[in-house]
């Protein structure tokens, strides 16, 4: 197995933190998190841990969850060390039989996340898992960085203009949070 890119957990603004039960700490490598979910009931899952099926990327190290993930880098010993503390987390707390067995999945749920990852580095990913017929299913979408140049109103969620009334005037610029966050990510 070579190096080559595994995607990262990327925290834009603190709303992981009071989204999730757990929220990953940034930068950590990132799965899907899927099997976390196996023997949920998913129909009584609510508040923080519907939140966390529904759209949370999993960091490797903490087993807390991040709703974006950056694709980063990789190389062959991060990726080990990715694969490790996975497998450690599946042996100590899912109870796999042995070291091996918790190996073997932990390179399998690594895979799973490096296949997610043929997009260029510093491309950001959002998940949203559902379940359908009894399984679980995972679509993900890449956020895409506006090209320089661009009309700067295009693709904007939300539109300020100038009121009569009196009062402190309130911006937020998400598209600057996030080109931030992006350069930020391809330093890191």
């Amino acid at each position: 197995m070579s190096a080559g890119k595994l995607p990262r957990t990327l925290r834009l603004d603190p709303s992981d933190t009071f989204v999730f039960a757990r929220a990953a700490e940034p930068g950590e490598w990132a799965v899907t998190g899927s099997f976390l979910f196996f023997d949920a009931d998913l129909s009584a899952l609510a508040g923080k841990d519907r939140a966390a099926f529904r759209s949370g990327f999993v960091g490797v190290g903490s087993l807390g969850f991040s709703t974006l993930v950056v694709v980063s880098e990789a190389s062959e010993a991060e990726r080990e060390a990715a694969i490790e503390d996975l497998a450690r987390h599946i042996h100590e707390r899912f109870g796999a039989p042995d070291r091996d067995a918790a190996r073997a999945a932990a390179r399998e749920e690594i895979e799973v996340a490096a296949s997610l990852c043929n997009l260029p580095v510093g491309s950001v990913i959002a998940m949203h898992r559902s379940e359908r017929g009894g399984e679980i299913a995972e679509e993900f979408r890449t956020l895409h960085q506006r090209p320089a140049g661009a009309d700067p109103l295009h693709g904007r969620a939300f539109h300020f203009v100038e009121t009569d009334e009196e009062g402190p005037e309130e911006q937020a610029d998400l598209v600057g949070l996030l080109n931030g966050a992006s350069a930020g990510a391809e330093r890191a």
